[in-house]
């Protein structure tokens, strides 16, 4: 089977960007998955700042991707074209409108692989009629949905796609050796903070908007060092924050809330980290916060590559989030609510050591098997 795949790949980097580039690379280097790949990298953006938005050239730039994607359809004889729509922003929404007006005649069938969420329910209940109309038109009806979770199914079926097919997000296992050598850390230091207290590292990975949760992971470790102060075990938190801030003026305002609630010894931001700096950002932390409540949010990636380096989790009960983890997960809280997320982040520190958190990762979200499940939906 031949597959147009039209998606970029990081940079910039961002779990759409690189759950893509898994794809491209996986099916290439795997020929028993049978999807012969040839991609076409829509990159418009430089940097996430840039991500969405409406900027001179972009429009020449994707009409030039779009005559490359026609180019390789009829050198190659390709039928099936991959796409990734847009999370329910008017500038994306109608870039999706000028791709797909200019490819979706020439191929015989299209699948879309939703990794935002949302767009289907602004459609029915914020975009106008003739967005409405235009959207239905031109995304409609699709011979294939790929969702990441049941959460997601509502969603896309607004569509009306031919045929819905469920496929988790995944990762590449980052600690491939983690029973030889994090483990037994994890363990040691769990069983340390039980028995004496002391620091907490806390991880902040993502992107540092407001609605990523970054500012609530703040106040959330201001809450939680004034109760640990007190508690039995005296515990002492410390927030590593990881990721770029969209705009200048946010990163001044975090600032300023840091001095304000007096935790510049209690904060470090490190930016934006990739590679062998990201891994050892989360070998050295002890647990994992991600606020979040980004209304496109899907299966965040930063949460499967946490559990996959064995870390206790504390996160929204937000979007498909909760399809990631067990039910009853102690760490899901409810969105905008530091002192929920203060108090989980007490409790996944003296009863949480990662173990069972890296298990979860090993059963559900390993790279092979997200490879083998998405190669045999698309061929279906």
């Amino acid at each position: 089977m031949k597959l147009l795949v039209f998606a970029h790949v990081p940079p910039p980097v961002h779990g759409q960007s690189q759950m893509v580039q898994y794809l491209v690379d996986g099916f290439r280097a795997d020929p028993s998955l049978g999807i012969e790949v040839h991609h076409v990298d829509a990159r418009l953006s430089d940097s996430l700042e840039d991500v969405g938005s409406a900027r001179g050239g972009k429009l020449t730039r994707l009409i030039g991707y779009a005559f490359q994607a026609l180019r390789l359809r009829w050198m190659h004889g390709i039928q099936d074209l991959y796409y990734v729509p847009s999370p329910p922003k008017r500038n994306s929404l109608y870039r999706d409108w000028i791709v797909l007006a200019l490819l979706r005649p020439w191929f015989r069938r299209v699948h879309f692989h939703w990794h935002a969420v949302g767009l289907g329910e602004w459609l029915d209940t914020q975009a106008r009629p003739w967005e409405r109309w235009i959207s239905h038109r031109l995304l409609g009806g699709v011979a294939q949905s790929i969702i990441l979770s049941e959460f997601n199914r509502p969603d896309a079926s607004r569509l009306s796609p031919r045929s819905i097919s469920v496929v988790g997000n995944a990762v590449t296992d980052p600690c491939p050796d983690f029973s030889r050598r994090l483990a037994a850390e994890r363990r040691r230091r769990f069983v340390q903070r039980r028995e004496t207290g002391g620091e907490v590292r806390v991880l902040f990975l993502a992107l540092c908007s407001r609605d990523k949760g970054v500012f609530d992971a703040l106040e959330a470790i201001a809450i939680a060092n004034a109760n640990g102060a007190t508690g039995v075990h005296r515990l002492r938190f410390r927030l590593a924050v990881a990721g770029t801030f969209p705009t200048t003026e946010l990163e001044q305002e975090f600032d300023a809330r840091v001095r304000e609630l007096n935790l510049g010894s209690r904060v470090e931001r490190v930016g934006f980290v990739t590679g062998e700096g990201k891994l050892a950002a989360l070998r050295d932390a002890d647990l994992f916060l991600f606020p979040t409540y980004y209304a496109a949010e899907g299966q965040p990636l930063n949460l499967i590559e946490a559990m996959a380096h064995g870390l206790p989790i504390v996160t929204t009960r937000w979007r498909a989030i909760p399809d990631l983890i067990p039910s009853g997960y102690p760490g899901l809280i409810p969105i905008q609510d530091p002192a929920a997320a203060a108090a989980a982040l007490a409790a996944q520190s003296l009863n949480a050591d990662g173990l069972a958190e890296r298990a979860v990762f090993e059963q559900r979200f390993t790279l092979p098997a997200h490879l083998r499940t998405l190669a045999g939906a698309i061929r279906r």
